[in-house]
């Protein structure tokens, strides 16, 4: 690795305002589980609330204010996130996958903003099928975007701890 590509990548590794979390240990992997939750489970909820018969008032309820949580959360985890990003070096793959990951994640939050608008404005006691489809597709793209957020900790060691400082839990 030249000396330029050995820099940037230290330089990814380390916090560049402290609020991002601690070296080897940032707050936006952490953030991300909040909206990753709540948007699975409210799929689950409108899975119940238009196959179930009976009185799924409560899971329809339940699906609207965990697309609301997962809305809040998500804006949450993107102020660490850009705090992250904005440690990489912008001639990089690393970079151009964090862009990727970051434009995929900003198209379904918009997504869940429609869901949860067509929720609001039908009354989010009845079912509404377009809602559900865009949260589908919101929970698909999720998958792909967490799975480019996972390369860019695990493959490219995005604010991740170096080699070194990893062996002392190996001693």
């Amino acid at each position: 690795m030249g000396v330029v590509g050995a820099h940037g990548q230290h330089r990814a590794k380390h916090p560049k305002w402290s609020i991002a979390g601690p070296y080897g240990h940032p707050y936006h992997p952490v953030m991300v589980t909040i909206p990753i939750g709540a948007w699975v489970a409210s799929v689950v909820f409108d899975i119940v609330a238009l196959t179930a018969g009976g009185d799924v008032a409560a899971f329809r309820e339940g699906a609207y204010w965990l697309i609301a949580i997962g809305v809040v959360g998500a804006v949450l985890a993107a102020f660490f996130g850009i705090m992250d990003l904005l440690t990489i070096p912008q001639s990089t793959k690393a970079f151009r996958t964090a862009v990727t990951h970051m434009s995929i994640n900003l198209t379904v939050v918009v997504l869940f903003v429609v869901s949860f608008a067509l929720r609001a404005s039908h009354g989010y006691e009845n079912s509404n099928v377009a809602a559900f489809v865009l949260s589908l597709i919101g929970v698909a793209l999720l998958g792909a975007s967490g799975w480019l957020g996972g390369k860019l900790a695990y493959r490219y060691g995005v604010r991740v701890a170096s080699e070194e400082t990893q062996q002392e839990g190996f001693r």
